[in-house]
């Protein structure tokens, strides 16, 4: 078990009515949500970095 199961998940709340943000709203949210993906992204490479290092140092 990741230690991060035990941890809360955020809520996610409502989505947003994204018909009644404008174009530029529209681009900055975009731009928001791929900085966060490029985040998440870089977690999951670090952790597959640790993952792949445990495992290396418990192989016979």
């Amino acid at each position: 078990m990741d230690s991060d199961d035990l941890e809360p998940r955020r809520p996610t709340g409502e989505p947003r009515n994204l018909e009644a943000m404008s174009v530029e709203a529209l681009e900055e949210y975009v731009g928001e949500l791929e900085a966060e993906i490029v985040r998440a992204r870089a977690v999951i490479k670090d952790k597959q970095s640790a993952r792949a290092s445990a495992d290396s140092v418990f192989k016979i």
